[in-house]
């Protein structure tokens, strides 16, 4: 299971901006299924460089493995990053169902960069990195 937000206004498609996003909404994503958990409003902001607006957002962001935006600033690439959440800028208004469709396909099948690190992230702060298991163990290729 990875948890993915996207910026929307209506919950139906990605059509924010990641520093002027008014909302956006938080997945849990599993191989079977995608189930909102979270949804955030932000007051309406201008393009205007302030840095400060970010924080809030990334700071909702936290333990998200990706954010799916239409633009996104090179700051604002930084402090996700940072926080180990993968921006991803789409060139058209997606529907979220069609990306959450393709992110679960994802979960499933692995082969997706991003999705893949997130799951071996997640595996390895769970502490079930099987890798790491196998060689306490004593495991020898």
């Amino acid at each position: 299971m990875i948890r993915v937000a996207f910026a929307t206004t209506d919950r139906l498609r990605v059509n924010q901006h990641f520093g002027a996003a008014e909302g956006f909404a938080v997945y849990e994503v599993t191989p079977y299924k995608s189930t909102l958990v979270g949804v955030a409003e932000f007051a309406e902001e201008s393009m205007d460089g302030n840095e400060n607006k970010l924080a809030a957002k990334v700071d909702f962001l936290a333990g998200c493995a990706a954010v799916y935006v239409l633009a996104i600033g090179a700051s604002a690439i930084k402090q996700l990053t940072a926080k180990g959440i993968q921006p991803i800028r789409i060139n058209e208004v997606d529907s979220l169902e069609d990306l959450l469709h393709d992110i679960s396909t994802g979960v499933s099948e692995g082969g997706v960069a991003w999705i893949d690190r997130a799951i071996a992230a997640q595996a390895k702060a769970n502490g079930s990195d099987r890798f790491a298991i196998m060689e306490k163990e004593g495991w020898e290729g």
